[in-house]
């Protein structure tokens, strides 16, 4: 019986090395599978990232080239965009709502025949308070006005409503 015990011994330990051989080979194939999925990942990403630039870039193409059938109407404003110098025909609507909102504020005073307003003035109608930061933002937004011929700002420094053709060099440099 005992070399039938010693035989089982043999087979059990032979066992016992194919496992962990197979185990590191299973340990090794984890490590290569991670290493594949992360690629594939990758690759995966890269795919939808050059189909949103594609589509992105298509949509741009196709805007540009509908621009011309576009170019009869004004442009839509953008908060921050470019104060357009005023011209014969061209809308309140090319300026971004905050200063239509300032040309609104002093147009609405006009047919009722009051006279022009200080900077904090607009700000209170416009009910911003009073608080010196918003005053300034809305005197520099209603100076560029002034600057591009959309409103008249007296050497008193107040503004009110009218038009005035300018000719400014260099004009989209101010936002």
């Amino acid at each position: 019986m005992a070399s039938v015990l010693g035989m089982l011994e043999e087979r059990e330990s032979a066992a016992r090395v194919r496992v962990e051989g197979l185990r590191e080979e299973v340990a090794r194939l984890a490590g290569v599978l991670e290493a594949a999925e992360i690629e594939l990942d990758r690759r995966v990403i890269a795919r939808e990232e050059l189909v949103e630039a594609l589509a992105a870039s298509a949509a741009e193409t196709t805007a540009v080239s509908e621009a011309p059938a576009r170019a009869e109407t004004a442009p839509a404003p953008v908060p921050g965009s470019i104060v357009p110098p005023w011209g014969e025909g061209l809308p309140v609507t090319v300026l971004a709502p905050d200063y239509q909102r300032i040309l609104g504020v002093l147009e609405e005073r006009q047919p009722a025949g009051q006279g022009p307003l200080k900077a904090r003035e607009i700000t209170v109608q416009l009910g911003l308070g009073t608080a010196s930061a918003k005053v300034e933002g809305v005197r520099s937004k209603a100076r560029r006005l002034a600057e591009r011929g959309w409103l008249v700002q007296e050497t008193s420094g107040m503004f009110s409503a009218g038009r005035r053709p300018v000719v400014v060099p260099g004009a989209g440099s101010s936002a």
